[in-house]
């Protein structure tokens, strides 16, 4: 007996999962002023980058902070230094797919940093005392929940092998119709 033939029955079931995602990408300027007035910029890195998420409104809030360190050159390149300066952040991540129907009480949120923070550009700036630092990043957001889903329900129950279940889609299940620009290539 093909399933089709059988009464098809669906159930709701509580499951957790993912009910909301995001992504953001950031440039951001910081300006540092050291000691002296630099010469000349020798390198500029980003370290001791931390961060958590946690659940703001409709998004993702990221909190973190990170360490600039900034070598320089100063009295007509003669003498060397570093500049360090520790920069806190809060970055709202706007989810872009959110499940209506997940139940508030069990979110869960996290946050992956998929471009850690890296500073693309260091600059004197035009009053010559301070340095203009170019920082990217980007973090992906997620939030997992409890939410309902709907399955269909085999009426004989997990006893049976399967072997009389026919899950073909018969003579109208040809595929030669479908438009390959609607197909999502997430799948």
């Amino acid at each position: 007996m093909a399933i089709a033939d059988k009464r098809l029955q669906c159930r709701e079931i509580i499951t957790k999962a993912v009910c909301g995602k995001g992504r953001k990408f950031q440039a951001v300027s910081h300006t540092v002023t050291p000691p002296h007035h630099p010469t000349s910029i020798l390198g500029a890195w980003i370290i001791n980058h931390q961060y958590e998420a946690v659940k703001s409104g409709d998004g993702i809030e990221v909190i973190g902070s990170y360490d600039i360190n900034i070598w320089y050159s100063y009295s007509k390149n003669s003498q060397t230094d570093v500049a360090k300066e520790t920069i806190s952040y809060v970055e709202l991540v706007p989810l872009s797919y959110l499940d209506p129907k997940h139940r508030a009480s069990t979110e869960e949120v996290s946050a992956e940093a998929t471009q850690e923070p890296n500073c693309v550009e260091a600059t004197i700036t035009a009053n010559g005392s301070s340095v203009s630092i170019r920082v990217e990043r980007e973090f992906a957001v997620e939030m997992v929940a409890e939410t309902k889903v709907c399955v269909a329900v085999c009426p004989g129950g997990c006893d049976d092998d399967g072997k009389d279940g026919d899950f073909s889609l018969g003579d109208d299940g040809d595929f030669e119709d479908l438009d390959s620009d609607l197909l999502d290539d997430e799948l």
